[in-house]
């Protein structure tokens, strides 16, 4: 009786293209073809699916899992700190940040992606924040790392990580999205799961010292000086500009904690800058120096690459904000809904303006829309948890969300967003994503003409 009221998922394959296919998916990928990543996703499926069948069957009146007790009910268990550093149940191994085969020749230039689909609330942990490196990720010694102030201002600064670190600091919930999360999505359907599509997506309580106070620590001209230039301290000499309004308000970092120790190394530690709603890439990391300056400095970051190609073939430079978006996690991409019946529908939106107003689910592909649950709390800049209430009939059906933020801008549609980007674009794709759930409860990315 349980299963016809309360609905199952089966989880999405994790990691469904082995190391030694990814030159294949470098060959087919060449040729135009995505059969062998298909195809690939499918064998996992099942291997999925086999698994699933089997737990099903023990299941039932009589159930051993009931009757007798287990061995942890019984006995001593570990001992206490037998890790130093906890780490997550080896149940859990399968939910990892993944790399998606084949997107780049150079591991030290890649990504990682973040399981959104297995995460719940809004705060990703910090072993599964998504990474994105140019030139690869380094464990710097903290005592020999430096941060220098300079340009416009009176004295230049040279301050260490105990002169930071002994400064009045604040912590903020913010989220991090790359400008290129869900590129591959611009033409048509590319990847199979929300964490190859959407994944490029992180939030964390970040804890550090407003860039402002630095800035008059070291007398900078706020007047003449209209913009900053972030640079890092790795090997790809990652620099971009920042304006200088988005930082007199108080709300950019200079950041070294995240969800309450210290920065990661694949997050930049010892120090990072952490800029609310504008693309990852202007959240240098391995922070080293800031140079305040009179215009945009038009670096290679800013000038070659993260700049949107227009329809007419022009490029659009200096387009951080990351628009309002949002994408449902479950049900989404690979999973399985193995009973007719109740389900919640869950989901995260966000905005680089402020904060995200309202959710709205259609489960016809757009005809028509409910409102639904915000889970708190609701901050700026940060992601939001929604739910909603759906009875699955067993029929196709297609899965969408639409956020609205404070400003009143509403998450476009493919058709809405390609009619002023066009097709060919890699960054900032916030369209409205699609999933489909097929009769036999398979769920699968689509995109709506």
């Amino acid at each position: 009786m349980r299963s016809q009221l309360m609905g199952r998922v089966r989880k999405a394959p994790e990691n469904f293209v082995p190391p030694q296919a990814v030159g294949t998916v470098f060959a087919e990928a060449k040729a135009g073809r995505r059969d062998f990543i298909r195809s690939a996703f499918a064998a996992a499926a099942g291997t999925v699916v086999a698994s699933v069948h089997a737990q099903q069957a023990s299941v039932g009146d009589g159930d051993p899992n009931i009757l007798e007790l287990p061995a942890h009910s019984k006995g001593l268990g570990q001992p206490v700190v037998t890790d130093g550093y906890g780490k997550p149940s080896k149940y859990e191994a399968n939910v990892q940040r993944r790399q998606s085969p084949g997107l780049t020749q150079t591991k030290q230039a890649s990504v990682s992606f973040a399981p959104l689909q297995s995460l719940f609330g809004i705060v990703t942990p910090s072993g599964l924040h998504f990474e994105r490196h140019h030139q690869g990720w380094w464990d710097i010694d903290p005592s020999k790392h430096r941060l220098m102030v300079n340009g416009l201002v009176k004295s230049a600064k040279v301050f260490t990580m105990d002169d930071i670190m002994r400064l009045p600091s604040v912590s903020r919930f913010h989220f991090i999205e790359c400008g290129a999360n869900t590129g591959m999505e611009w033409g048509n359907v590319a990847v199979p799961t929300v964490q190859y599509t959407h994944g490029m997506l992180s939030c964390s309580e970040f804890t550090g010292v407003p860039l402002i106070t630095l800035l008059e620590m070291a007398g900078a001209d706020l007047k003449k000086g209209k913009f900053i230039l972030a640079e890092g301290a790795d090997g790809s000499s990652m620099t971009r500009t920042i304006p200088v309004e988005m930082i007199t308000s108080g709300e950019v970092l200079v950041a070294y904690g995240q969800n309450g120790e210290m920065l990661r190394p694949e997050q930049g530690y010892p120090l990072r800058l952490v800029v609310p709603g504008v693309q990852g890439v202007s959240w240098v990391k391995y922070l080293r120096r800031i140079e305040v300056g009179d215009m945009p400095y038009a670096t290679k970051d800013e000038a070659v690459h993260y700049v949107d190609l227009m329809p007419d073939g022009q490029h659009r430079q200096y387009t951080s904000i990351q628009e309002c978006k949002s994408v449902v996690t479950t049900p989404s991409g690979g999973q399985m809904l193995l009973d007719k019946g109740f389900y919640n529908i869950t989901g995260l939106a966000w905005s680089g303006r402020g904060k995200v107003k309202r959710v709205d689910v259609s489960v016809d592909g757009g005809r028509n829309w409910r409102t639904a649950r915000l889970e708190g709390p609701v901050m700026e800049k940060c992601l939001t948890r929604f739910n909603i209430d759906w009875a699955w009939n067993g029929e196709e059906c297609i899965i969408q969300s639409r956020a609205m933020d404070e400003t009143g801008y509403v998450q476009p549609t493919y058709q809405q967003l390609r009619a002023v980007r066009g097709t060919r674009s890699i960054y900032h794709n916030n369209a409205i994503q699609s999933w489909a759930v097929h009769a036999n409860g398979e769920v699968a990315n689509v995109q709506l003409a």
